[in-house]
């Protein structure tokens, strides 16, 4: 915390409020006053808001956007250690017994805090709950929200996570203080997925998680790159953090055995998603060799097929793979 500034402590300091909001902003100057608002419209009005300017490179712009809220926020300024390391800072300053986490390109609909946080008063053994939110870029009558992408289903355990039958959005998430503190915070060394990383700890310790289907926020997809080069560095961050889940946690075989096999899976995805990118690339040669990796896995009838189309046509089988993706 040594090199961290705060430049401003606009919320009243002689009582700890319940909830701490907590906001990493890095470029999204443009957009993170609509967060804010969102947050200074919620119905629950407990809780103090903490942003963290992480080493951002619209400083000046951003300062300027917050100067309107700077008597209701407490902004603190870092070089930048990434999202992981600004919601550390953050915590390491909240107040709150709870933590509120909200993304500055994100909102929150108006009873987000009121809606989650009485579940939580109702049940004193919950450590976390979270929510359902939609993206911001549906067109439909209905929105596509995170859980239609990430589904949740069944009670959340340590197992549930590792296989992700339990995704948690962030933005709608709340998280006792004192539980994630002693889960160790958001782990800096890793470069994406640090949220994934902690939500495993916080099962595995057994603290109460659980989640409902009320969309209550509005986030903002991914925007992966051509060829799946954002979901592939997804697959490889996520098989890095179950790697090294026997590091940091005493794994029953059970245990070990089941991270083991999400593994593998993550890893046969990323081969499969490779193939199609040496594919395109005219790397048959590679493109062969990455489908080979992820059928080892997958044992898949499909997969096979196109294994030999790549080895007898790979022309033919990159002219109908383009024409598919192009349709």
């Amino acid at each position: 915390m040594a090199d961290d500034i705060v430049i401003s402590t606009g919320s009243d300091v002689s009582r700890a409020p319940q909830v701490s909001v907590i906001m990493p902003a890095y470029n999204t100057a443009s957009l993170i006053a609509d967060a804010l608002d969102s947050v200074f419209a919620q119905t629950y009005t407990d809780f103090e808001v903490i942003v963290v300017n992480d080493g951002s490179p619209d400083t000046n712009q951003l300062e300027k956007v917050l100067e309107p809220y700077r008597s209701r926020l407490v902004y603190i300024v870092q070089k930048n250690k990434r999202a992981a390391g600004a919601r550390n800072t953050a915590i390491q300053h909240a107040r709150g017994e709870y933590l509120a986490f909200l993304d500055s390109d994100d909102l929150w609909e108006p009873r987000n805090l009121s809606y989650q946080m009485e579940r939580l008063e109702q049940d004193p053994s919950l450590d976390m709950i979270y929510a359902d939110a939609a993206f911001f870029e549906s067109m439909s009558k209905r929105a596509r929200t995170y859980m239609d992408e990430c589904p949740s289903k069944g009670p959340v355990s340590f197992e549930s996570v590792v296989v992700e039958d339990t995704q948690v959005c962030i933005s709608c998430t709340i998280v006792r203080k004192k539980a994630l503190t002693e889960a160790g915070l958001f782990d800096e060394s890793l470069r994406r997925c640090d949220d994934y990383d902690l939500w495993l700890r916080l099962a595995h310790a057994e603290r109460k998680i659980t989640y409902h289907k009320e969309v209550l926020g509005k986030i903002r997809p991914g925007r992966p790159d051509s060829l799946g080069a954002s979901e592939i560095a997804m697959l490889e961050a996520a098989a890095e953090i179950l790697s090294g889940l026997e590091r940091k946690l005493s794994l029953t075989p059970g245990q070990k055995e089941l991270v083991e096999r999400r593994i593998s899976f993550h890893r046969a995805l990323r081969d499969r998603l490779m193939a199609r990118r040496f594919l395109a690339q005219g790397d048959y040669a590679r493109a062969a060799e990455s489908l080979a990796k992820a059928n080892a896995f997958f044992k898949s009838s499909k997969l096979t097929l196109g294994l030999l189309g790549l080895r007898l046509a790979p022309r033919l089988v990159r002219a109908i793979t383009n024409t598919r993706d192009a349709s």
